[in-house]
């Protein structure tokens, strides 16, 4: 890959912060969670930025971000949402390889809480559902590898994870 980075994409709920964590001890790399990042910059909560700017501001500001990230050796785990800012998915797959966290819709469903709450990017009248299937291609275009995490721990995905960096 291009870099010692790692972007992990996905669905909220696949676990891109959880595994992103585990994958940065295991690999001795930095760890970035862009959502968090977005919150310090910003002064606010996710879904508060979403109340405050609506889904389009609040995307322009994810987009920006994520734009303004580069380190030079990082595991960096991105907002679900991510995939809809070209220009920062551009600029990501310049600094890192991209790896999509895939998981089904059911196990994603069975994982999430409160959408709103988690600040969860869903236009109005959007189901889980819908969006499952309106990101799914996205994830899919952008991603340099897809690890399917349906039925496995954090630790096979970050050995999976490990195994793909080490062939590159």
């Amino acid at each position: 890959m291009r870099t010692k980075n790692i972007v992990l994409i996905g669905m909220p709920g696949v676990g891109k912060s959880t595994i992103g964590v585990v994958l940065a001890k295991n690999r001795g790399l930095s760890f970035i969670d862009s959502d968090l990042v977005i919150q310090e910059q910003e002064g606010r909560r996710l879904y508060e930025l979403i109340e405050v700017h609506g889904l389009d501001g609040f995307l322009a500001i994810e987009e920006r971000v994520n734009c303004s990230l580069n380190p030079k050796a990082a595991v960096i785990a991105t907002g679900g949402s991510v995939v809809y800012g070209e220009t920062a998915m551009r600029h990501l797959r310049e600094i890192a390889g991209v790896y999509y966290l895939r998981l089904s819709y059911e196990g994603i469903a069975d994982r999430l809480g409160d959408l709103e709450q988690r600040g969860v990017v869903l236009r109005e009248g959007q189901s889980l559902r819908d969006l499952y299937e309106e990101r799914t291609p996205l994830y899919e275009k952008y991603a340099d590898r897809i690890i399917d995490c349906d039925h496995k721990n954090i630790r096979e995905i970050v050995t999976e994870i490990a195994k793909c960096m080490e062939r590159s």
